[in-house]
């Protein structure tokens, strides 16, 4: 398989709701770029939502499958945050977290019906997402001499780069994002520009 440098996401938060024997679930969607977004979303809903009995859920971050976390809260081994994570993996999105509050009403769903409550209510809150594909890009300064300018922001329009800053002083520096698919061919442009210094930053 060629190698993947674009990845599907949500463009913004959404959430769905599905009820089984008194018991409500609401899943809470959100794009996410770091695990450190995590934490303060947890505790928004924890405080928005104080008399709920769980608060499980599951995130997928970059573009393989090896990055992701669950937590099933409380709730028995297996029945929560996995799901999450599987609906969320069959739908093939990432930069994505999940998080499924539950009031409980009374009645013990079981193993089954914790899983289906689980990934049923995490499916109500995807089917109004709207699925955007991203490219992935590698993030590189150029640092070059004023007079290189214009062979540089030749470089940049010619390549269809992604320009997030720029300063043009003595010496001119400009942040730009590569495709993945194409560093190799943009890198070795810019290496030809005299003076030129590139770093990936990231």
């Amino acid at each position: 398989m060629l190698f993947e440098d674009t990845y599907r996401t949500i463009d913004k938060p959404t959430e769905g709701l599905f009820r089984d024997r008194g018991s409500k679930f609401i899943a809470f969607v959100y794009p996410i770029t770091a695990d450190s977004d995590i934490k303060p979303l947890l505790a928004q809903l924890r405080s928005e939502h104080p008399k709920a009995n769980h608060h499980c859920w599951a995130m997928r971050l970059g573009i393989d499958r090896s990055v992701f976390r669950i937590n099933d809260d409380g709730e028995p081994s297996g029945t929560a945050g996995r799901p999450i994570l599987n609906t969320l993996l069959s739908r093939n999105i990432t930069n994505v977290l999940v998080v499924v509050v539950r009031y409980f009403g009374g009645t013990l769903l079981g193993v089954p019906g914790l899983i289906n409550a689980y990934r049923t209510a995490t499916e109500e809150a995807l089917n109004t997402v709207v699925i955007v594909e991203k490219m992935l890009n590698d993030i590189y300064t150029i640092q070059f001499d004023y007079q290189q300018m214009n062979d540089v922001m030749r470089i940049i329009k010619e390549d269809n780069l992604m320009l997030f800053d720029q300063q043009f002083d003595n010496t001119c520096m400009v942040k730009v994002g590569i495709r993945r698919m194409q560093v190799n061919q943009s890198i070795a442009r810019f290496e030809k520009v005299t003076g030129a210094v590139i770093k990936l930053v990231g």
